[in-house]
């Protein structure tokens, strides 16, 4: 079974903006377990633990979940998220494949073994 790394933009201006990318990236990840997928969504796991511990422990820690999963699926709006484009360089250096939004249809494909080639920017 796949395990599929949700990356998405946490931080926010508020609480309330956090609340919104928090349920941003709940709500693909309702997409994937409906695909029969596993995901794995670190904004639920660390939801509002904000100095607990450091930025950089939670950044390492999330970088770690992401290293043990099979495809790193990104929400809309990751451009915007220095923590992401970090997630995105070590998924490619790993050659974790990475699926764009837009591109979950083709993620949900590959997942199953359907698709031999790599979408654009899944490795």
């Amino acid at each position: 079974m796949k395990v599929i790394y949700i990356a998405g933009k946490y931080r926010g201006a508020t609480t309330w903006h956090i609340e919104q990318n928090i349920r941003a990236a709940e709500n693909v990840a309702a997409l994937v377990w409906s695909a029969g997928l596993v995901a794995l969504c670190p904004h639920a796991n660390a939801r509002h633990m904000d100095g607990l511990a450091s930025d950089a422990h939670f950044l390492a820690g999330t970088l770690e979940l992401m290293r043990r999963c099979d495809a790193v699926l990104l929400v809309a709006g990751w451009e915007g998220s220095i923590g992401t484009r970090g997630e995105v360089a070590e998924a490619e250096r790993l050659s974790i494949p990475v699926f764009h939004p837009h591109e979950i249809d083709y993620l949900f494909a590959w997942a199953r073994g359907a698709c031999h080639g790599t979408a654009a920017g899944a490795a």
